[in-house]
């Protein structure tokens, strides 16, 4: 069947979000919120220490607690036989060896676990789990990364070393140069949903698992290949995730190790995180040091970028991202270089965090692109136009699209750009001092690979079936745009999406910008599928929009099916594929306190045709607000004597609130790219945050004249 684009209609708000009433009436079900039937609860005891062993563990006052029925430490617990085989379920793409808890006495890391109480409760688990006394052998640790940045050392793989393109050390002997140093802190998901997990063994070889994942399948692979099981003999469910940013990418080691409770106790075992847990469990944004060397000729030509970066790891797990590589093909430039580096320490492993690498990376690069500009005496975006790449510089490949120029312009005349000072310090309003940032983002835009199920019912509804996670993005109501913009005469509330079961057609995990371009086109392409076999069965001279339940009817037949896998072309090959935005901000800064106040926020968005409006404006207001969270507020803080948070909870870590936030703007250059799908729709799911907290920090220094390199930006920073 020759594939066909759909025919987009005029940009409009969309339809509403089908799983809307769901969440709003509490019908949602999450992980932690299923009942199955003799569940029983599991609390952690966590290491106090940072670095060393276990000499001996005392379980008895806990075994003898009311409703307890297992403690579990590495002196009881079963070999896990994927484990043993060499079989990794917790181990990303990048490598390295993974903790498992309770597979021998060592700590790693401070708040590691080192027991696990069965109860009959919450309340007792975690009660029970109290009573647990640990004698350790401690060893002396280092948590602090900034202290070792000497020890970094290149990880593992070709694609981490270090980029050379002409010669970048001609930035020293450019006319106007810069070199600084940026610091991004620990930044923490901290989704409201805690992490949770329900495990259910429904035989001796078979297991239910209610997850909070970004991806049923991956977890599905984890916990098969953990516990030697056949595939279809796991079933992972994750109909709903309320927020993950990242720290649901992957199967931790609380999830195997209540699989393995559940299998001990031969009970359904139910685990919640406490917010505690979330800073030393399921990953963060790594703590980050960066340096960027920029030359330009004395008209604002870029003639030389080198940016090196270190960022903390474990030291049991070599944790990467790609915080250099926007660097690379950016700006327009002959000569670039980039480092990255990895530092291992005493703390739990970092993971991929919303905009992942990419966040940090930008905050340095469009930090040093302001501050060049600002030393040149250019406008920021004059200087960025200036070295605008028409082509890839890293591979010399036409951009499959690229309106960054226009998304420049759209966001500066919203935001009143032409108001925007060059001098700091030179617009101040009611005692008050007003600046204007900006900052770029862009991340890749890929289509990967997926099945649908397309089914039309003898009663009219359209029925799509695929195993993909929806983490609160409202993937649900753009897979049902893309089915009513071909079956145009079905009522919108008449096509069922289903997902979030490992048991329905294979789907790629959620994240990376990814899923509206991949799953939306097998969505497409099943359904343009399914029309074509409608036609078939009712021959020529048929209509081409026939009553589907009629035909059904006159037929005989309860439903007609197919079931298609959809990837991406080999035409990709031939092009470099990003979305883009730039993110405009205006800031006031109290001269006397340095308190800074987001007064007005633009963010723009080139990412292709906009398929779902109102949830695609939710994801750019959702982005935006996390890079504000990023720039002003949010840090991890480790007491470093001790190796742990001073700050686990939303009373010492701080997010950003209703107050914090003004109305935020999102505007959408809104041009097709049909060379990536045929929605000619790409991801903004990234980009939505990718160079927020570059456009904050730009902002408070054209409004103070104070150039701030450390996140967050904080009063004392701006006073000091």
């Amino acid at each position: 069947m020759e594939k066909e684009l759909l025919n987009i209609p005029p940009f409009t708000e969309g339809i509403d979000r089908v799983d809307g009433r769901l969440k709003v009436t509490g019908a949602a079900k999450y992980a932690a919120e299923f009942e199955v039937p003799g569940m029983s609860y599991a609390a952690f005891t966590t290491s106090t220490i940072t670095k060393g062993t276990v000499k001996t563990i005392d379980t008895r006052a806990a075994e003898r607690a009311p409703g307890v029925l297992m403690v579990i430490t590495h002196l009881n617990a079963p070999k896990i036989p994927g484990y043993e085989t060499g079989k990794d379920p917790s181990k990303p793409p990048t490598g390295g060896g993974p903790l498992r808890f309770f597979a021998d006495n060592s700590i790693k890391y401070n708040g590691q676990p080192v027991a696990m109480v069965i109860a009959d409760s919450f309340e007792r688990a975690t009660h029970a789990a109290s009573l647990v006394k640990v004698d350790y052998a401690k060893e002396a640790h280092q948590t602090d990364t900034s202290k070792v940045l000497d020890k970094a050392a290149t990880p593992k793989g070709p694609r981490f070393a270090d980029y050379k393109r002409g010669n970048p050390d001609e930035w020293q002997s450019a006319p106007v140069k810069i070199e600084t140093e940026y610091i991004q802190p620990i930044e923490v998901h901290n989704p409201m949903e805690l992490s949770a997990i329900i495990a259910h063994w429904t035989a001796d070889d078979k297991v239910t698992v209610y997850d909070k994942t970004q991806g049923v399948k991956s977890t599905q692979n984890a916990v098969a290949q953990a516990f030697k099981l056949p595939l279809d003999n796991v079933q992972v469910i994750a109909k709903f995730v309320g927020g993950a940013f990242g720290n649901a990418l992957r199967t931790w080691p609380h999830e195997i190790a209540t699989v393995m409770a559940a299998q001990m106790v031969k009970r359904p075992v139910k685990l919640v995180l406490p917010r505690e847990m979330q800073f030393y469990t399921v990953g963060y944004r790594p703590y980050t040091w960066q340096k960027v060397s920029l030359g330009a000729t004395a008209d604002g030509k870029l003639t030389g970028i080198i940016h090196e970066a270190r960022a903390q790891t474990s030291s049991f797990e070599e944790f990467t991202e790609g915080t250099v590589n926007m660097t690379r093909f950016m700006y327009a430039c002959p000569n670039v270089g980039t480092i990255y580096k990895i530092v291992p320490v005493d703390v739990n492993t970092p993971t991929w965090m919303r905009g992942p690498g990419e966040a940090t990376g930008a905050f340095a690069l469009e930090s040093a692109i302001d501050e060049l500009a600002d030393k040149l005496g250019m406008d920021p975006i004059e200087f960025r136009v200036r070295n605008h790449a028409d082509t890839d510089p890293e591979n010399g490949k036409p951009f499959s699209t690229k309106y960054l120029k226009e998304a420049y312009q759209m966001g500066a005349d919203k935001i009143g750009w032409q108001n925007r000072k060059n001098k700091p310090r030179s617009v101040q309003e009611d005692g008050w001092l007003i600046g204007y940032g900006m900052g770029s983002g862009v991340f890749g835009a890929g289509r990967g690979r997926a099945t649908v199920k397309a089914t039309m019912l003898a009663n009219g509804t359209l029925l799509l079936q695929t195993a993909v996670t929806d983490i609160g993005v409202g993937t649900g109501t753009a897979m049902t745009q893309i089915a009513s913009e071909v079956f145009t005469t079905v009522p919108v509330n008449k096509i069922k999406f289903e997902l979030g079961d490992s048991s329905l057609p294979p789907s790629p995990t959620q994240g990376g910008s990814m899923i509206t371009s991949t799953v939306g086109s097998a969505v497409h392409e099943a359904c343009l599928a399914l029309k074509e076999k409608f036609q078939q069965l009712i021959g020529n001279g048929g209509t081409d929009k026939p009553d589907y339940a009629q035909v059904l009817k006159d037929k005989n037949m309860p439903q007609l099916d197919v079931t298609i896998t959809s990837s991406g072309t080999s035409e990709m090959r031939n092009f470099s594929s990003y979305s883009y935005s730039v993110h405009f901000v205006q800031v006031k800064v109290h001269p006397t306190t340095g308190v800074v106040r987001i007064n007005k926020v633009v963010s723009v968005a080139d990412s292709g045709h906009i398929v779902s409006p109102k949830t695609a404006r939710s994801q750019i207001v959702g982005g935006a607000i996390g890079g504000i969270g990023m720039a002003l507020m949010e840090e991890g803080v480790i007491d470093h004597r001790f190796g742990r948070y001073v700050n686990a909870d939303l009373a010492g870590y701080h997010v950003p609130v209703h107050a914090d936030i003004p109305q935020i703007d999102a505007l959408f250059v809104n041009k097709p790219d049909y060379k990536v799908n045929p929605m000619g729709a790409k991801g903004m799911g990234e980009i939505a945050l990718i160079g927020m907290s570059a456009a904050v920090a730009n902002a408070v220094y054209n409004a103070t004249g104070k150039r701030i390199r450390e996140l967050p930006i904080t009063p004392d920073k701006v006073m000091g």
